[in-house]
Parts: structure tokens; sequence; C-alpha cells
């Protein structure tokens, strides 16, 4: 067996000497033999003497160790990457020492380091996909001057900090100006991480957050850049400067109209299923894999090639969103957290007991420009009239710190450009940073603050004669005809006019940053990428149909699917929307079989009817569609059938609301079914409520637009088996959610109820037993938050 042994002298920032010796064994053993033949063989071989297993035991009991330390912080708020770093530490040499299982041998070290450091750079490759730089030059003159002065400004004070502690300092030759650039810059992946685990991502603060971020990344990747040719200046002439600089150049060059060209006519070639094929997906992969190799040769950092290369793919469907949705889980899940425990096993503090005055110095530059771009953070939105809690919170977002900050800190440890002693000063910083800043922001940014209404908007609130504003959310393209239908069916008349928002719903894939696109009308507004053609083509005939009754005008709103309440509440609070419409999250075919199901869907519903500003529809299309029609056409008789299913409560006096405004409409039969109590436990109502029914029901006996009918009902069963004997004789059946609330006409029904969002009537209409050859509208009224 031969032995390579490696002797040599490396140089720190302050200028100081330090011999290293590493000892490697060829060839290295990969895969034992087996547990049986390593217990019967007399060699004194051990199972950790082979790499396979070995790593196999270090990723198991590293992520064991985290998910036992999570388990415990999550309680404190505390984000997972914490635990990852704390595995790390307790883990690593500085508990263990010699007795690590890491430290066990150079070759441990290098294995597990080599694979954690894959799952980084795959990560940073992953950022720069999801990255669309053009979002910097739209993100607005506010962003623009926070994202800058928010990296300026606390590096000039971390400059004269240093200056001041040490007058002899040469800025450019020791490094001090690249290290007071990584002080003070900005991460946008760490920031996106912060914002989609505190899901504010697409509220204001977060699209505010990410567009500052996005622009304070890029000026600190210059600010570094230029600090490098300045000291290489100094250090070599002008003439290497110019030589580096032309290279770095060329790869950009290269990357812009070399190969983001042909990774667009990849995308060209992309089938109309949207399915990117294999073979590109592969070049995609391997064009990564040596990415690194090719910044070397363009004299540019290495962890930059991975980085620049992802810029170089659209962003979004169809390949940035395949690269996304197939590497993702197995780097976000695996890999990088295995590089976060880590970077945490890098980290010994003893070697500050005897830290350097350099060392010493930089400690207190980072801390002051730590301090600096809080302040810097805090002022900006101040100035731009932003409430005090919304821009503490926003300054506490700007100076998070994350995994590329431990990654960067970590790979400058391991080539000796930062010592051991600034490293973990450093990583003392970044662990105390990450841990409290969740927390703060959390506190101080509550979203759904804005939704609390002290206004009311609802059907019932609104005139008959004034304009309804509505929203109708889009989810597949099935949804659109319903959401037409459905419109065609109640109130598209001159006398009740509506305008309809309609939203296009489209998940975040492929991309960091959210959209929210309108349509302007008479102006050719759609992307290359053709979001909502087709929903914008369809409504803008169903406005043409109906003009002058209905004003149409299409949005679309790309954002993760578990925030996408945020821009649908968002929309009905700038519109003063009164009605909100809802797709099911469940689809039948004509036969009764369920044509589909969204869960994804069914938690967004939840969603809005927790926090809506207004009140809310959920749409459950029915097995025989809704017929189109004009309503403005009339007839000497009633086409359309309409119910409304009346027990009293609020939700039911808002279902009414929306059936006197149908009512008007000589097309329309509407019948206002009223399910009374037949004994006196009826009245467990409110006798708030019940007035405020009596009333209503006194304005519709004495419609002449209108039916009434009342029955009595003894219990759950009766109302079951009397609503099984008319539905079929309507097209449209309109409910009150109710939720929560149970009488006598529905006791024993709850015990039954599967979907609790669309109430106990709701969910008995929807289900299989009544055939489902009907539309169904379930409705709430607006809820009144007070806090």
């Amino acid at each position: 067996m031969a032995f390579s042994n490696s002797s040599s002298y490396t140089t720190g920032m302050d200028g100081s000497e330090r011999s290293e010796e590493v000892c490697l064994k060829f060839p290295p053993k990969v895969s034992s033999p087996g547990l049986a033949a390593l217990i019967d063989n007399n060699k004194g071989e051990i199972l950790l003497n082979f790499s396979g297993p070995r790593l196999h035991l270090q990723m198991v009991i590293t992520f064991v160790l985290t998910q036992t330390i999570h388990s415990l912080l999550k309680y404190l708020g505390l984000p997972m990457f914490i635990s990852q770093i704390l595995a790390g530490i307790i883990l690593g040499p500085m508990v263990f020492k010699e007795h690590s299982l890491v430290t066990i041998s150079e070759d441990s070290i290098a294995v597990l380091g080599t694979v954690a450091s894959l799952g980084y750079v795959f990560f940073l490759f992953l950022s720069g996909v999801k990255m669309d730089v053009s979002m910097a030059y739209k993100s607005g003159r506010k962003a623009a001057c926070i994202g800058v002065l928010t990296v300026v400004v606390p590096l000039i004070f971390c400059l004269i900090t240093v200056k001041t502690l040490h007058a002899e300092d040469e800025m450019f030759k020791n490094k001090t100006f690249f290290l007071a650039a990584t002080y003070s810059a900005t991460s946008f992946p760490v920031i996106h991480c912060l914002l989609s685990e505190l899901k504010i991502l697409n509220s204001e603060l977060g699209r505010l957050g990410l567009s500052a971020a996005l622009i304070g990344d890029i000026v600190s990747l210059v600010l570094m850049n230029i600090s490098q040719w300045v000291k290489l200046w100094l250090a070599e002439g002008i003439t290497v400067v110019l030589v580096d600089f032309g290279q770095a150049i060329g790869f950009v060059l290269v990357v812009v109209f070399v190969l983001r060209p042909l990774v667009k006519w990849i995308v060209r070639r992309t089938t109309e299923a949207g399915q990117i094929k294999d073979v590109f997906f592969y070049c995609v992969i391997l064009a990564f894999m040596m990415s690194p190799r090719i910044t070397e040769l363009f004299s540019i950092f290495v962890l930059f090639g991975p980085f620049i290369l992802g810029l170089a793919v659209p962003d979004g469907p169809p390949l940035g969103s395949a690269l996304v949705e197939k590497l993702d889980p197995v780097i976000s899940g695996l890999f990088l957290p295995l590089f976060a425990s880590t970077c945490g096993m890098r980290i010994d503090l003893s070697y500050l007991k005897n830290s350097n005055p350099y060392a010493r110095d930089q400690a207190i530059a980072a801390v002051v420009t730590l301090i600096v771009k809080f302040g810097v953070s805090l002022v900006l939105p101040l100035i731009c009239k932003m409430p005090t809690r919304d821009s503490l919170a926003l300054a506490f977002i700007l100076i998070t710190k994350g995994i590329v900050e431990m990654g960067s800190y970590s790979f400058m440890n391991d080539t000796r450009i930062i010592s051991e002693d600034i490293f973990a000063f450093m990583s003392i910083v970044i662990i105390l940073v990450a841990s409290i800043v969740p927390i703060l922001v959390k506190s101080l940014y509550d979203p759904s603050r804005k939704y609390v209404s002290y206004q009311k908007r609802s059907i019932m609130h609104s005139k008959l004669d004034e304009e309804l504003r509505m929203i109708g959310c889009i989810h597949v393209p099935g949804n659109v005809n319903s959401i037409i239908n459905i419109l065609n069916a109640t109130c598209t008349t001159r006398e009740s006019p509506i305008t309809l928002n309609v939203l296009h719903l489209i998940k975040l894939s492929g991309r960091a940053t959210p959209l929210f696109i309108a349509h302007q009308k008479h102006r050719k507004t759609l992307s290359n990428k053709s979001y909502s053609e087709n929903v914008v083509l369809a409504f803008n005939q169903f406005e043409r149909d109906n003009w002058e009754a209905v004003t149409v005008n299409v949005f679309t709103a790309v954002s993760p699917p578990n925030l996408m309440y945020e821009d649908i509440c968002n929309l009905a609070m700038d519109q003063l929307t009164s009605f909100i419409i809802l797709p099911f999250h469940r689809r039948w075919y004509i036969d009764g079989s369920i044509e589909s199901e969204d869960q994804t869907v069914r938690s967004l519903n939840c969603s809005i009817l927790e926090r809506a500003p207004c009140s809310v529809g959920i749409l459950v299309e029915g097995r025989r569609h809704l017929k189109r029609f004009n309503s403005r056409v009339t007839s000497d008789s009633p086409s359309y059938s309409i119910a409304v299913i009346f027990l009293g409560g609020k939700d039911d006096r808002e279902a009414l609301a929306l059936a006197k405004r149908i009512s008007h409409d000589k097309s329309v039969s509407l019948t206002v079914i009223h399910l009374r109590a037949a004994n006196s436990l009826g009245a467990i109502l409110a006798e708030t409520d019940r007035m405020l029914d009596d009333e209503m029901l006194r304005d519709i006996k004495e419609s002449v637009y209108m039916s009434y009918v009342e029955e009595q009902i003894n219990n759950g069963p009766e109302t079951s088996t009397f609503l099984r004997s008319i539905v079929d004789d309507h097209q449209l059946i309109i409910v009150g959610r109710r939720y929560n609330s149970e009488d006598p006409q529905t006791l024993g029904l709850r015990e039954w109820s599967e979907f609790q969002e669309i109430g106990i009537i709701g969910d008995l209409l929807s289900s299989a037993d009544f055939g489902g050859n009907y539309s169904l509208l379930i409705v709430q009224q607006q809820q009144q938050r007070t806090t």
C-alpha cells in the first residue's frame, strides 16, 4: 500500500505562516467485503476503514441528531438551519476532539466534505436558475435605493472602523476590502429562504425585500470582484488585471450570447405538453458539472461558475421548472443539510482564546457593519413613509445570515483566506443572527393585519342598482367555463352591473420571485410564456357578450400554492371587492366518477374563508354543466331554475341578498325554500339574527320576482329526504355555509360531513348520493375581524 505525504505552508490574511501535513492512503478503500467477512478476517480491518459504509453512517447520525435537536428548538421558533449547524458542532472536533466520527482520518474528512460541497454547488446553481435578473431594473426606485445603500454604506463604515483600529492596515493587500464586502453583502438566496419559511414571500414586505435583496446581491458580487482586481493590480500590475478582467468579461459574454440562446433554443423545441426531453436535461446537468473547471480557465472564483450558469437558464417553465422540481428535493432535503452540518463541524471556538489583534479588529468591524446595515435598512423605509413595524421587519430581513454566508466563510477558511479565529467569530455572528431574525420578523409583521376590516363589504350591504365588485379565481381551464356559466345564470344585467376581476392562479415553479401581472385591454401585454392567454381571450369574449352589464379585468398571479391567498386578499382589498368566487377542489365526470381532486386548492379555499376581507362563495360544478345563455334575452317563460335553501343566520342572509340581485332577471325562475324547525328547539338562534332573518324573509315574501316555499322540518334525516326530492328541479342551488352552526334541521348530519369548508348543507348537496346534476354555490358572509 502506498502513502502520499504532503507538506505545505499557507499564509493567512494576517500574514502569518502555518505548516500542515496531510497523509492519505492509496488505493482508497471504498466498498467493504461485508460484515460477515470483516468478522472472520484476521487483518484487523473494521467497517469504518471503508469510505462507503463510513459515509452512510456519518449521514445517518448527522440527520438523526439534526432532527432530534430541531424537535426541541422548533418550539422556540428557530429554523432548521440552526439545528443543522449545532449537529455539526456536536459531531465535530470541538466536542469529541480526535475521537470525532468525522475526524477519524483525513480520508473521512475528504469524502464527507466532497459530498457535502457538491450539494452546496448544486444549491448555487439552482439559486441562479430561480433568479430573474430582469427584476433588478423592474423593481422600482425604492427597492433600488434600499438594495444599493444597504451594501455601500455599511461597507464604508466597515473600512473606516478597520482604519481607525489599525491605521497601518493596507486595505487591499491584506484583503480587508474583500472581507468588508462580505460583511456588508446581501444574499438573495438566504432572504428568499427566510421569506418562504415565514410564508410572507408574496406579501408587500416580502416583494420589497426580494427586490432589494436581488439588487444588493448584484452590488455585493461586483464589489467583491473589484476588490480582487485592485489587489491584483497592486501586487502584479495593471496588465495582469486587464487580462483577468478581460477573461471575466469573456466568460459573461459566452454565457449571454452562446449559452443562453442555446438554452432558449432547447425551450423552443419543447413539446406542447411542456415536457423537456431527457437529452436536453442531461446536457444542462453536464454543463453544470463542467462549470467549476470552466470558471478556473477564465480565472473566475470557482463558486461563481455554477451560479452564473444557472442565470443562463430561463426561470420558470418549462426548463427552469423541470430542473428545480427534479433536483431541489434531493438537494434541499439531503445534500444541503449535510453541507450545513459539515460547516458546523469546522467550528472550533478554542481558537478565540489566542486570537491575534488582526482577527479582533475584523470582529469589531463585522459587528459595526451589521449595526450600520440594520440602521440603513431601517431609516430608508421610514423615509419612504413605511410603518415603523414594517420598517423594523424589513431591516431584520436584510441583515439576515444563512447557508450562503456560512458556506463562503467555510470555503475561505479551507483555502486559508481567513484564519480559524476569524471563521469562529463569523460563525457565532451567523448563528446568532439566523436564530434571532425569524423570531423578530414573525412578531413584527403579520400580513393578515391589513385584512382586518371595519368596512362592510358583502352582497347584503351593496345596493341593488350599484355595481357589484367580484373576483373569480381560475386554477385549471375547466374553471373558466364554470365562472362564466355561473355569472350568465345569475346577475349579468344592465340594471345590476358587475365588475369582474379574474385572477388566474399559477403555481410558482422554477423561479424565486412571485409574479403579479395585470393584463390591460386593447394592448398586447402577454409575455412569451403565454401566462393566461386563453383565460384573457375567454373573458374578453364574455365581456363583449354582456356589453354594459359586465366589466372584466384579468390578472395573473404566479406564487407558491400555500401563499396564493395573499394575492387573492390583496386584490380584494385593492379593488374594494364584495364577493369572491372560488372553485371547489373536486370535479366530477358526467358518470359521477371523480375527474380531479387537488388538496392544495382545498387548503387555499380554507385560507380564504378564514382571512378574506369580503364575502366568499365556493362553486361546486355539477355533472350536468350549466347552460350558457345571454341573460339580456327576454322570454315569456323562465328558462332557468335557481333555488336558495334558507335555514337562518348571516350566511343564509347573504345567499338571499344574492338571490335578490338574481331575481330581477326575468329569464330566471328563483325559489326561496325556508326550512323551519317544527319544534321549539328552533329558538337557538340569537334574537338579533332572528329579527334580521324575519326582515329579509318579509321582503322575499312580498317580492313578485321570486317564489317562497316554507317546509317544517324535525331533524337532519327529514332535511336530507326533502332536499333529495327537490334538487333535480333546479340547475343551481345557493346555500349559506353556516360553519359551526347546527340546528334541529341539520341534527345528526354533521357526523357525515366530509368537507367542513362548505358547511353541513353544502356537503350534503355535493355528495354522490344526490346525483349531482346541478351546480352548487356555498356562500359565506364577510367575517368581521377586529384583531
